[in-house]
């Protein structure tokens, strides 16, 4: 197999840990809708159960930073592999137990670690075995993935719900919904045997020969000898035993930004739209329950075609431009959608609106934020500082899926003025935001090697 199929194929392995990560997250939408049925959730518990997975994902990713030093990402990547799987498996059982709500929730935060590992080693593995040119390209991959599985468990959840009566589904359609994500999880499990560990941790462990030579067999002799200096050098530090100091200025300026940007990839509120999709489609726009999973196979379309545009142009155009483009297009969409939404013109233009915000957000934040995650980091404390990074976002992702159908519910939203478009105006707001953080934080890292991104900070 030549060096261009094999790094294809470790990188097409390791996202899939990013179709883990959609199907999991994805799965809860369809699902959602007839578990608050089934258990007669109020918003507030609603707002938990969707949420729970969320809370894992936090723990997952605190936890992935030093697993991701110990035990490499590879390994790592193998135990959130076991954890979705667990997950699958389990989530089905309140079904047998209809009175545990709880038990559902507890196998939803085995998925959420699982998640959380996964969303912190998958794309800074890819990053780590990429070269500088196709990095952009590669990483997204790992955002690929996850619209993928959106979009395949949209499909599955579709085709579940729509061969089943309103009363199946309510009894057992939810629970075949939670176990179709086995088929992919245990894939994963089985292919992630076959990939390398990371040349940059097997350097981080005094690991030098080996290294090297996953180095030649991923970028060629000529590339990898290169290389490898470049990363025995910025690990230099670290090799002769002196300690790392989180929170001295520089290194903890980096992480705080990284932390802050990605935190705001929660804040444009695509997953208020992902998660609570079905609910948005039949009060919002005022589609009937029949039309539910169709619109949202929709949404999972749109967010599909638009990350390939993303994957084309991130290492062309660079990154900030992306970002730039893609938060204005979703300050549009969310526009559209609440002023319609609050003058009760609600119709095309809505659905216009939101189909706009997720093209946006799927050539702009969804992947860049992962690029940039993966690569903005130096060597030395890539691992803790990203880490804190994911865990932050999976904090705001978890904020998100918390209020919002609080927001959407209180009396302060529905008033004669809101109408329900409180929740997409307080998006604008942030979406806004982004673009000026983007401007003034963020540096522009196409086409540089993480060694080259390591010493801009440095000049900074």
């Amino acid at each position: 197999m030549n060096q261009k199929k094999f790094l294809l194929l470790i990188t097409s392995v390791s996202a899939l840990g990013g179709l883990l990560f959609g199907y999991d997250t994805g799965v809860i939408n369809g699902a959602q809708f007839y578990l608050t049925k089934y258990f007669e959730l109020d918003a507030m518990t609603q707002g938990f159960v969707v949420g729970s997975a969320l809370l894992g994902c936090f723990v997952g990713a605190i936890v992935a930073g030093p697993l991701s030093i110990k035990i490499g990402r590879k390994h790592s990547l193998i135990i959130s592999a076991i954890l979705f799987s667990i997950s699958a498996w389990g989530s089905g059982l309140p079904s047998i137990f209809p009175e545990s709500v709880t038990l559902l929730v507890f196998f939803r935060v085995i998925g959420g670690l699982g998640i959380g590992i996964a969303s912190m080693n998958a794309p800074m593995y890819i990053a780590e075995i990429a070269p500088a040119s196709k990095r952009g390209n590669l990483v997204s991959y790992y955002q690929l993935a996850i619209v993928i599985g959106f979009f395949i468990v949209f499909l599955v959840t579709y085709l579940i719900g729509s061969n089943l009566s309103d009363a199946e589904n309510l009894q057992f359609g939810w629970r075949r919904m939670f176990w179709s994500e086995l088929i992919p999880s245990l894939l994963f499990l089985v292919l992630l045997f076959f990939v390398p560990k990371s040349p940059r941790w097997l350097a981080l462990k005094g690991k030098n020969e080996e290294s090297l030579k996953t180095l030649i067999k991923i970028h060629g002799e000529e590339n990898a000898k290169h290389e490898s200096k470049e990363i025995l050098a910025s690990l230099k530090e670290t090799t002769q035993g002196t300690k790392v100091n989180y929170f001295s200025k520089g290194i903890f300026v980096i992480i705080v930004i990284g932390s802050v940007f990605s935190i705001l990839q929660q804040f444009t509120g695509i997953n208020a739209v992902l998660y609570y999709g079905a609910d948005i489609f039949e009060k919002a726009l005022g589609f009937g329950k029949e039309d539910v999973l169709k619109q949202q196979i929709l949404l999972a379309f749109i967010n599909l075609i638009f990350t390939f545009v993303a994957m084309a142009t991130v290492d062309k155009f660079g990154r900030k431009p992306l970002v730039y483009i893609g938060s204005i297009g979703m300050l549009v969409g969310f526009l559209l959608l609440g002023v319609t939404i609050q003058q009760q013109a609600i119709g095309f233009l809505s659905l216009l609106g939101v189909l706009i915000f997720i093209g946006s957000f799927s050539m702009s934040m969804g992947p860049v934020v992962w690029v940039l995650l993966s690569e903005m980091f130096p060597n030395k404390i890539r691992s803790v500082a990203m880490s804190v990074a994911v865990a932050a976002q999976w904090a705001g992702n978890y904020f998100v899926s918390q209020s919002f159908p609080m927001i959407t519910a209180s009396e302060v939203n529905n008033n004669d003025f809101w109408n329900g478009s409180l929740p997409y105006f307080i998006f604008i707001t942030f979406n806004i935001f982004i673009i000026f953080f983007t401007y003034k934080y963020i540096p522009e890292t196409k086409g540089k090697s993480l060694e080259e991104i390591e010493t801009m900070w440095e000049k900074n």
